[in-house]
């Protein structure tokens, strides 16, 4: 463990730090333009904030696009020594402060994930995440780096050159998204060079979400350990929660630093360990731009149950999918994680996949999936069949499979791209 003191710590102390972390995370919050302007506490939150979380307001993505890019900073901008920001697919890109000490505490919980997934001080680890504006290669550089570790800092995409410096710079570990690292292998193979052969003992890959059939695969193809890794922007970026080696039963979230909830995505309430809903998270230590209650729009369960690695954090699911990348085809919720699911319990199927609205008598969805490798045309429909039978009795709804040709979708650079719309009406 990176930091054992902590991620150790007994629940009852781990409790009293949340609580101290609370109330002055409440004079920070009173700092903020945005938060001024809605708070009104009273000093029995103050004073026991974990007993009425459930009383104080939610903080949602389009408070940070209403109030771009300076509404939710809540220090001096001489102070923010570090800007980072969404796409702004959406509209206006969600922007994130960052002081020096908001930098050195997102250090240590990138560490932490890295020690997780089995990273040692002298290790050499190949970051394939982007860089720039993306929280994501920035956050497992700087964690490498506190870990004691060196980092061949590639960023995303040219992909035939990241297997030459795998290949000459013999990495320990790889970050990068899991479809990436399906890339990678894929392209090795491509040019004859073995993926199970690297120097690679270990993978860290998170920013999109993915099945256990993935994981599987892409163990198998690279002869690596697997681990899941979840953040985003808002609240610091890669280092929210990680897997850890000796359990695999969700991830564990940074609860000194980062308060965890599930909620019931269409009421708000909260819901008990266990059950499924949209996870919500509180920064208890951030300074620049702290958030409370901020709605994250990914479905997850929590987990209080102990966890044989001995970290006493709690655990959420691997990410589902998010809310709003959840599909209603002819009434019924689809997410394409369990589209992949389906997918890739055949062994003939490869792990590139995306879904395809189209126009028809009402709305259409279209799987198309690569073959693992080349099949006969004999073959083809029959499987096509068995794979939109398997999928209408996973989700309850029929969706069209066409299978394609290896190598034949687009590889993504970076986060996988699953949905494609080729509808012509106006939407």
């Amino acid at each position: 463990m990176f930091q054992p003191d902590v991620e150790m710590l007994p629940r009852a102390d781990l409790t009293r730090l949340q609580e101290e972390r609370w109330r002055r995370l409440f004079e920070r919050l009173e700092r903020s333009p945005f938060y001024q302007g809605r708070l009104t506490l009273s000093h029995s939150i103050k004073d026991h904030p974990l007993d009425a979380v459930a009383d104080l307001p939610f903080t949602r993505k389009k408070d940070l696009r209403d109030h771009y890019p300076w509404g939710l900073v809540a220090v001096e901008r001489e102070r923010v020594v570090r800007l980072h920001a969404s796409s702004g697919t959406g509209g206006k890109p969600t922007v994130v402060a960052y002081t020096r000490g908001d930098l050195a505490v997102w250090a240590e919980l990138c560490a932490r994930a890295l020690a997780m997934a089995g990273a040692r001080p002298g290790d050499r680890i190949h970051n394939a995440y982007g860089y720039g504006l993306f929280t994501g290669g920035l956050g497992l550089h700087q964690g490498a780096e506190a870990l004691g570790a060196a980092v061949v800092p590639a960023s995303g995409g040219a992909t035939r050159r990241q297997v030459t410096l795998i290949a000459d710079l013999e990495p320990d570990g790889l970050c990068c998204t899991p479809s990436f690292a399906w890339a990678l292998a894929e392209t090795m193979r491509e040019i004859g060079y073995d993926p199970r052969e690297t120097s690679l003992r270990y993978g860290v890959f998170g920013a999109e979400p993915w099945t256990e059939a993935l994981r599987e695969r892409i163990e198998s193809a690279l002869a690596i350990e697997a681990l899941d890794i979840y953040g985003l922007s808002e609240i610091v970026g890669p280092g929210v929660a990680m897997e850890c080696r000796e359990g695999r039963r969700g991830l564990h979230v940074a609860e000194d630093h980062i308060y965890p909830e599930v909620v019931n995505p269409a009421t708000g309430e909260v819901l008990p360990p266990g059950e499924r809903g949209e996870l919500v998270l509180t920064t208890l230590s951030k300074e620049a731009m702290p958030l409370l209650r901020y709605r994250t729009g990914d479905l997850v369960s929590l987990y209080d149950d102990e966890c044989p690695c001995g970290r006493t954090h709690r655990r959420i699911s691997r990410v589902l999918g998010r809310a709003d990348d959840m599909l209603i085809v002819r009434g019924v919720n689809v997410f394409p994680s369990e589209v992949e699911r389906v997918l890739l319990s055949f062994g003939q199927l490869g792990a590139q996949y995306q879904l395809v609205w189209e126009d028809g008598r009402l709305d259409r969805l279209r799987v198309e999936v690569e073959a693992s490798a080349v099949l006969p045309t004999a073959q083809v429909a029959p499987l096509e069949r068995a794979v939109t039978e398997r999928l209408r009795q996973e989700l309850g709804v029929r969706v069209e499979t066409t299978i394609v040709a290896p190598m034949s979708l687009p590889r993504p650079e970076g986060k996988a791209v699953r949905v494609v719309d080729r509808r012509t009406r106006a939407r």
